[in-house]
């Protein structure tokens, strides 16, 4: 694949409204991360309004940490699958218990996502790899390493040809695959899993590359993972510089996706088209 070399500023040429179903933890960080990425967020949840609201935007974020909220997901998304408006999902602890082993189930066999982004238990348990999760962190035994990459890049391919789906995991190394072809990125930062929300702000940002990008889901999937991790990148280099926190870490990610170039992301990103 040839990624775009403008994908950055596409996201900020068009602006993208991405309307964000989303929980309340990591709501304001998600509409800060997309406005920082030149996106303009809506944050439309409400069953009597989604649909409606959903004709005025370029992409829709459906993340399960919002589960009381599940109808509205499948009546907006419904509404944006037939506008050809994407549709991304976050399936934030999605094995984690019954409930949310059965509303994941309803979401993928009602509405069809252009991309799920997910963290490994997460994704294995979409794949029908049955696994109880570690709340909305990943379990350790489900990290994808280099040992196992073979076996996660072989899953994560499976799953979207079944779906139809860019199915993105991030982690330590962040796997992508649109079912033809399998990205291995190896951008961020151990600090990203110190923050609330790192997953669900990236879940936002891949709805405004898709958003930008709809005729080039995966390239825009691997755009928005790459921004996030040299964001980490560079928000922790400026943490150790000034010997802060994780608070502080936070504030500095959300401005190193504001502050990105296109030659610090193409510069930056370390990827590689998996051959297996």
């Amino acid at each position: 694949m040839k990624l775009d070399q403008r994908a950055l500023q596409r996201v900020r040429d068009r602006a993208p409204l991405v309307q964000c179903i989303t929980n309340f933890v990591t709501v304001n960080d998600c509409a800060n991360i997309l406005l920082a990425a030149g996106g303009s967020p809506s944050m439309s949840q409400d069953l009597r309004e989604v649909e409606e609201s959903v004709c005025g935007a370029d992409a829709l974020v459906c993340n399960l940490g919002a589960i009381d909220f599940v109808d509205s997901m499948i009546a907006a998304g419904k509404r944006a699958n037939q506008r050809g408006t994407p549709v991304v999902l976050d399936p934030v602890a999605a094995g984690g218990t019954q409930l949310r082993r059965d509303l994941s189930a309803r979401l993928l066999n009602e509405v069809h996502f252009t991309a799920i982004r997910g963290n490994a238990s997460e994704i294995r348990f979409l794949a029908g790899q049955q696994t109880p999760g570690s709340g909305v962190d990943v379990r350790a035994a489900d990290a994808v390493t280099e040992e196992n990459l073979p076996e996660v890049a072989a899953m994560t391919q499976a799953l979207a040809r079944k779906l139809g789906s860019v199915i993105a995991i991030s982690g330590v190394l962040d796997v992508i695959s649109d079912g033809e072809q399998t990205v291995v990125l190896r951008n961020g930062c151990a600090m990203m899993a110190r923050i609330t929300g790192s997953g669900c702000m990236l879940t936002a940002l891949i709805g405004a590359f898709c958003g930008a990008m709809p005729d080039d889901p995966m390239g825009a999937v691997v755009a928005a993972m790459a921004v996030m991790g040299i964001a980490g990148e560079k928000a922790e280099k400026r943490r150790i510089q000034q010997g802060t926190g994780n608070a502080t870490f936070r504030t500095d990610l959300i401005d190193a996706v504001c502050t990105m170039t296109e030659k610090q992301l193409w510069e930056g990103i370390h990827y590689e088209i998996y051959q297996g």
